[in-house]
């Protein structure tokens, strides 16, 4: 068995390549396979080596070995053979429509109610034509033509599928210029790699169907590959993901603090009826199954996500991320605050809020009470009993309680409502600095 994962290094890797990437290393990796990683460079005008530096260091991030790789780019060779070869068998014919023809007979039909669908009407040209044509100048490019016929395979996510081939376009493999296009290379590639298993989105259901037929035409057995198409990805609100993509690369999510484990964690259950368990990636291969994906799209929850990653930090030893903390932080700052965050970046407020200067938030009628707070504050050193001890000393002198007690003194000690348990972060803060945030809010 041996899986793909071949991302065009035309952009960076986003959470909807993530999805598919760590099902295929997941799946090959369960079931003792092989995972190959495949560089979609044939679009050189617009592939960058920054790129896909970018998509290794994503990569391994999330975990994903690779047994091997290649760029396509490196096999043109192996591309211009199998074109020869359509072209012997009348499977590849050239045309010479510009852009502005083609759009022009997309217009005439859909204006008619038809399906836009290529009329091959360059197959009706004669060789003289054609030799005229490119004596005029033109150069063509190749289309593939598709047999008339009905596609069909047993999908293990979506179940029976078929692609009717008469209802689709031929399929442009070769430019103008010569180069391929990944239709034809993709499918080279994965006959001449020994390809087992495709695991896809179900955007390319069809594109499934035309990839069969050309596999077909270099002389593979229709059931050649098995096939597994994704359901899409919608956001929370039920719309395109796709959309949110460019705002949602696996740099930006590392870079706000989203763990790796995390991340794989919620897309390798996403979509499935499995609760997503955090595991090392090798482990997370030994409990993924495919048979429990959902045919229907599934709803990539920025919530669920950051909830997850919350989970997965609360459990992480300081070891783990010290090197990743600001700079001065202790394991006692990092267990006081782990179970508080969703992303570890938030733990530079929190180390702010504890060893740096913060300004109190504006409360209304609470001198007397942050006075009596300071007044009541007991000398150091102070351990997690001293929060306790504290306030009860405070409510007996004041008579409040719950919400009126507790508010304006967290909002004065951290200038946040919500946070850490204080009677974790009261000894780090320390008492000089608790007296300087008491006296500031008396003075607001």
């Amino acid at each position: 068995m041996k899986l793909r994962f071949a991302p065009s290094p035309t952009g960076m890797l986003h959470v909807g390549n993530a999805r598919l990437a760590i099902a295929n290393a997941l799946f090959a990796r369960r079931h003792g396979g092989k995972f190959q990683l495949r560089i979609d460079d044939t679009d050189i005008g617009r592939s960058k080596e920054s790129h896909v530096e970018a998509i290794r260091t994503d990569l391994t991030w999330l975990g994903i070995m690779w047994d091997e790789t290649f760029r396509q780019t490196e096999r043109l060779d192996r591309y211009a053979k199998a074109i020869e070869r359509l072209k012997a068998t009348g499977r590849l014919y050239p045309c010479f429509e510009s852009e502005q023809e083609l759009a022009a007979k997309r217009e005439t039909q859909i204006r008619q109610r038809r399906a836009p669908v290529y009329d091959r009407a360059m197959l009706k040209m004669t060789p003289e034509q054609r030799a005229q044509a490119e004596a005029n100048g033109k150069v063509p490019y190749w289309r593939f033509r598709l047999s008339d016929s009905i596609v069909q395979w047993r999908d293990l996510v979506m179940g029976n599928c078929q692609v009717k081939l008469p209802s689709v376009s031929d399929p442009v493999l070769v430019r103008t210029d010569g180069t391929v296009l990944y239709t034809l290379a993709s499918v080279v590639d994965d006959l001449e790699t020994d390809i087992t298993h495709i695991i896809r989105g179900e955007d390319h259901v069809t594109n499934t169907g035309v990839q069969i037929d050309i596999a077909e035409a270099l002389g593979a057995r229709p059931d050649h590959f098995r096939f597994a198409h994704l359901p899409l990805l919608l956001d929370e609100n039920g719309g395109k993901l796709s959309k949110r993509f460019d705002a949602m690369s696996l740099r930006t999510l590392r870079q706000d603090g989203v763990e790796s484990e995390a991340l794989v964690a919620y897309l390798a259950r996403l979509g499935s009826s499995d609760d997503p368990v955090l595991l090392p990636f090798a482990e997370q291969a030994d409990v993924y199954d495919l048979s429990h994906i959902s045919k229907s799209a599934a709803r990539f929850d920025t919530r669920q996500l950051l909830g997850l990653n919350h989970k997965y930090l609360g459990q992480l030893p300081f070891a783990v991320v010290a090197d990743r903390l600001p700079e001065g932080s202790t394991e006692a700052f990092w267990l006081a605050i782990r179970g508080n965050i969703d992303m570890l970046s938030e733990a530079k407020l929190w180390h702010t809020v504890t060893y740096g200067d913060i300004v109190p938030p504006p409360q209304e009628d609470v001198a007397s009470f942050l006075k009596d707070a300071a007044d009541l504050l007991p000398p150091e050193p102070w351990d997690t009993t001293t929060w306790k001890n504290w306030t009860a000393a405070l409510k007996e002198k004041t008579g409040l309680s719950g919400k009126a007690l507790f508010l304006p003194l967290r909002l004065a000690l951290t200038g946040e409502e919500h946070g850490p348990e204080l009677r974790d972060l009261l000894p780090l803060i320390g008492r000089e600095r608790v007296l300087t945030r008491l006296l500031a809010g008396q003075n607001h």
